[in-house]
Parts: structure tokens; C-alpha cells; sequence
């Protein structure tokens, strides 16, 4: 296909092929024709946000939502360095993502013009691929590959710089075809050696993580699974990876993980590792997988294959590609009991961790009363996401994802994600309802995004859980520096009353036995939504207080 047009045109040209519908961006005058571009485009719908971080945020969460590369945009140095941390995001979890930054006018380049910074080179450790447009006629070229570096092997972000006067330049475009993303199959003596290893073991686990969700094998995994009666434990933050009211489902490994579901990592003799990279949190500060147990790791990215244990098997491969041929080796299966008895005994721990007595208090929030709560009348098909923070502790560890695609978090642990990521995912998703939970730290760094909710109509409901604190860092400082209180204490406006400026839904709980109803008035009310959820200061993590924290430590320094 060739065609006369602008290189901004083009860029538009090669949004439109890849079949994505929206665009997140703060406006900036070096890529006006970019934007000019996208106005004459039906098909696309610009996003204006109010803080670069919260385009990217909405970008990145948008990629993980429909599989294809989120779009951020964003002028020069200053734009690309506040939204960078959506880049950064994006990088560790994996996320296809394709950044456009304005830049200066290419006769200007080298002499620190307005905004200057060498966007490429700034951006090159944080992403697959930089890359600046100096010819015009190459746009469709450089975009292409942009697309294609993104969303294939590991995705992850790739960053392309414009120089203000090659968007305005015309030249006649040559556009390629838009690639299927390769799908790589594991070799069949790969296939046998890895069920080798796992008839040989007595206590086989399996930890999933995003290469499943992203490769569309849930329901592959949770057939091989169920065949071989095999333990699945998810990665951090990948929980809706298989359903966790499933008899085989054992937990997952992330921040404050008990350590009764740590130990079942431990115990386990063979682990089959799937499109996970084993994280430092997935692994506890690689801290729970020992040299004697035996790796078998299949990922699509053969540099994450033996980058932090060396396996015994190690497949470059699709994951559904991969459990598919898993499926597919044996007809004939024969479970030992003690694969059982295995399975049974780590369930049994998980569901005595995970179980919540429903009650209500009228003078407290309880945050696993919360939890609750949104079990119940959440819609199935509801996506929730959530910032970074302590209070994500009751979300992981008491709320049961159950069907596929309806979790998406940070796994870059980033403050700030949660309320742009959901006004992200109810873009991409409209018919699915969208509930973000933040503490008072990471909303209040984001929360003007709440206005564009507002503005584009995205009924959204976003939990504050409202402690005046940065807890994670208290309880660090706490852990460490008991009674030595410095930067953590936080003053808060009145959420109620900031909501209600902004035009949304507003609510203040102060005990949980109010909040069943104040969500239940959230969702009928079928507009963005504010609920601050208001608690006790002490209660500083799901499994510990300020002041247990305090005797734990003075007991420490009498014992030694």
C-alpha cells in the first residue's frame, strides 16, 4: 500500500492497521500535527489527561486489557520524563506499549534547544527499543517495527522520538502488513524431559505467571493442571492466572505473602515455571527456591531462561503453545497418591489463610469485611486493579479471582497506577465493571484523573483506603527504626467533599458495616465513583499492627 501523506499522518495510518482504538496523551505544541493527524481519524479517540504519569498509567493498564501495544503521548524532555513512570511499569510487567514524544525541530538538534533531551538514549534502559524518525519517508517502517518489537517474544515499551518538522514533512508511504505475533513451540525432546522430571518428583508445583494470561492459556493451564492433579501457585500479581476457588489453586507469592503459602514453594521438589521471570517478589528476595529443587522453565524470552535459576529443562516457547504440547504428549495418565495427598494438604492451608468470617462492625473498618463485600456483589466479570501500598495486602490475600482477565495490577510496584489504570481498562473494556483500590498516598499522586473520568463519561469506582500515612514505608521504618517516625505522616483533604468538586460519586465510610450499601449505590449510580474508606492507623498491614511490630522488636533486643 502507498499513499501520499505527512509523516504525522502515517504514524495515524499505522495506529489505525493495528487496529487500536484509543490514545493517551498530554498535549504539547512539538507534535500538534500528531495530534491534528488523530483528529481527522474516526477510528481513534484521544484521551487528554491531566498529568503525563496518568497517560502512560492508562496506556500501560489499556495494553494488558486488550494485548495490543497501549498508545502514550507526550512533548519533549519534560513530557517524557513525567511519564516515564508508566514506561518503567510497563517494562517490568511486560506490557506491549508504544510511546510517541515530540521533539525538537531537527535543525535545532545538538544545541540544547527548548526541552531538549536525547529521548532515545534517555529511555533505551527502561525500554525494548528507542528510536528517533529522521527521515520521513521511513515512518511507516520505523512505526511498524515499533508495533512489532512491542508485542512480540516478552512484550514491553518501545519509545520513538519526532522531531516537530518530519510530522509536517510529506513523502509517498509504503506500509507493511500487520504481523501475527509468532508463537513458538517447545521441541518434543524438551516435552518428554519435562515430564520426566515431574513423574520423578513427589511434590510437583506449578507458578504461573503474565506469559499465560498474555498467551490466552488459562484454560490450558487449568486443564494440564487438573490431568496431572498438579498444585498451581500464581506470581506476583498474576492471580487471575487460574481460578483460585479451584481445589489445586495453593496461592500466590507476592508482597507480605504468608508464610505458610511460602512454604509450599519450599516444600516442593519440582517446580514447572511458566512465563514467569521470578521475580525478586515472586520469590521472596530469591529466597525460596533452593538448588536442590528441579527447574523446569518455559517462557517466549530465551534471555529470561536461566537468568535468575538455572533450570534442568528450559523451553523458549509460547506458554499456551507450550501446555498445549504438554497436553498433547501423553494419552494414558496414572496420578500417584501422594501427588494427592500433596495437592490436598496445600489447598488445606491456603483456604485456612484466604477464609473470611463474614461480619459487620458499626464502630470499625475491617478491611477483610471490605473484601467481603466486593465478593459478593461484584459482578463475575468485574476487573479490579489496585496501587501500590499495604492495603493491597487484603486484596491478594482474601479476594478469590475466579475467571480470567480480571486482575491487573503493577507488578513494578509503582505509586499512582491505581485510578488511571482503571479509567484505562474500562476504555478497553466498557461492558466490564472496574473497581481500583489506593491508599491515601497513591491516590492523592493520581487523582486528578478522576476528571477525566469525568470528562469522557468512564464509570469507574475507586476505593480510598484512608490511613494518613505512607504505610509500607511506615512499617518499614517501624520494622527497623521502631518510635523514630519521619516523612511517613501524611495530611489528607476531605475525599467526601474533593469528589463532589470533581463531580463524581462521593462517600465516606468509616465502619464497614456501612459500606455494602454505599458500593451497592456506587454501582447503580453508573458514573465514576469516589469511596474513601477510613481506618485505623494501627492496623498497619493485614498481618500486623504498629504496635506488634514494636513489642516484636523489643523482644528481639532482649533475646540477643
Amino acid at each position: 500500500m502507498k499513499k501520499v501523506m505527512t509523516g504525522a499522518q502515517a504514524i495515524v495510518e499505522c495506529i489505525k492497521l493495528e487496529g487500536i482504538r484509543h490514545a493517551f496523551c498530554v498535549p504539547g505544541e512539538s507534535y500538534l500535527e500528531l495530534l491534528d493527524a488523530i483528529y481527522e481519524e474516526e477510528s481513534i479517540q484521544l484521551i487528554s489527561n491531566r498529568h503525563e504519569g496518568g497517560a502512560a498509567f492508562m496506556a500501560e493498564a489499556y495494553g494488558k486489557a486488550t494485548g495490543k501495544p497501549g498508545i502514550a503521548m507526550a512533548t519533549r524532555g519534560v513530557g517524557g520524563a513525567n511519564l516515564s513512570i508508566g514506561v518503567h511499569t510497563a517494562h517490568q510487567d511486560s506490557t506491549p506499549m508504544v510511546v510517541f514524544l515530540g521533539q525538537v525541530d531537527s535543525k535545532f538538534r545538538g544545541r540544547e534547544g527548548f526541552q531538549e533531551v536525547e529521548l532515545d538514549q534517555f529511555f533505551q534502559h527502561i525500554c525494548k527499543w528507542a528510536v528517533e524518525i529522521r527521515d520521513v519517508e521511513r515512518t511507516p517502517e520505523l512505526v511498524q517495527r515499533a508495533f512489532r518489537i512491542a508485542r512480540t517474544g516478552r512484550p514491553g515499551p518501545v519509545i520513538v522520538s519526532l522531531p516537530a518538522d518530519v510530522l509536517s514533512q510529506k513523502a509517498e508511504m509504503v506500509f507493511g502488513p500487520v504481523i501475527t505475533n509468532p508463537k513458538p513451540k517447545p521441541a518434543d525432546l524438551e516435552i518428554s524431559q519435562s515430564l520426566q522430571v515431574l513423574k520423578n518428583s513427589e511434590r510437583p508445583l506449578i507458578i504461573a505467571g503474565g506469559g499465560v494470561i498474555a498467551s490466552n492459556g488459562e484454560e490450558n493451564l487449568l486443564r494440564f493442571a487438573e490431568k496431572y492433579n498438579v498444585p498451581v501457585l500464581a506470581s506476583f500479581r498474576r492471580h487471575d492466572v487460574f481460578p483460585n476457588n479451584h481445589e489445586l489453586y495453593v496461592g500466590h507469592s507476592g508482597l507480605g505473602t504468608p508464610v505458610e503459602i511460602l512454604d509450599t514453594i519450599k516444600q516442593a521438589d519440582s517446580i514447572l515455571a511458566i512465563g514467569t521471570r521470578f521475580s525478586e517478589v515472586t520469590t521472596q528476595g530469591y529466597s525460596v527456591i533452593s538448588n536442590n529443587q528441579k527447574i523446569i522453565h518455559i517462557d517466549i524470552d530465551f534471555n529470561t531462561i536461566g537468568k535468575v535459576y538455572s533450570p534442568v529443562v528450559g523451553m523458549v516457547a509460547d506458554a499456551n503453545e507450550a501446555l498445549e504440547s504438554l497436553l498433547a504428549a501423553e494419552d494414558v495418565v496414572c496420578i500417584p497418591q501422594q501427588w494427592k495427598n500433596w495437592a490436598a494438604e496445600r489447598r488445606s492451608v491456603y483456604e485456612t489463610i484466604s477464609g473470611i468470617k463474614e461480619e459487620k462492625h458499626h464502630d470499625e473498618v475491617d478491611l477483610k469485611q471490605i473484601i467481603a463485600v466486593l465478593q459478593k456483589h461484584a459482578p463475575t466479570n468485574t476487573i479490579f486493579t489496585n496501587d501500590a501500598g499495604n492495603f493491597s495486602g487484603w486484596l491478594h490475600n482474601f479476594y478469590q479471582f475466579n475467571h480470567p482477565k480480571t486482575y491487573i495490577g503493577p507488578i513494578s510496584g509503582a505509586m499512582g497506577y491505581g485510578v488511571p489504570a482503571a479509567v484505562g481498562i474500562k476504555l478497553a473494556r466498557p461492558e466490564c465493571p472496574v473497581v481500583s483500590l489506593s491508599g491515601d498516598g497513591g491516590f492523592m499522586m493520581t487523582l486528578q484523573e478522576l476528571e477525566t473520568a469525568v470528562r469522557y463519561n468512564v464509570p469507574i469506582i475507586s476505593l480510598v483506603i484512608n490511613n494518613n500515612m505512607y504505610g509500607t514505608i511506615r512499617m518499614h521504618q517501624e520494622m527497623h527504626h521502631p518510635e523514630r517516625v519521619i516523612g511517613t505522616r501524611l495530611g489528607n483533604p476531605d475525599f467526601k467533599k474533593l469528589g463532589e468538586s470533581f463531580r463524581v460519586f462521593s462517600a465516606r465510610v468509616t465502619c464497614d458495616a456501612d459500606f455494602e450499601e454505599v458500593f451497592l449505590e456506587a454501582m447503580r449510580s453508573n458514573k465514576p465513583a469516589l469511596i474513601e474508606v477510613v481506618c485505623d492507623p494501627n492496623k498497619i498491614s493485614f498481618k500486623a499492627t504498629i504496635e506488634s511490630i514494636r513489642t516484636k522488636h523489643k523482644q528481639q533486643l532482649i533475646n540477643n
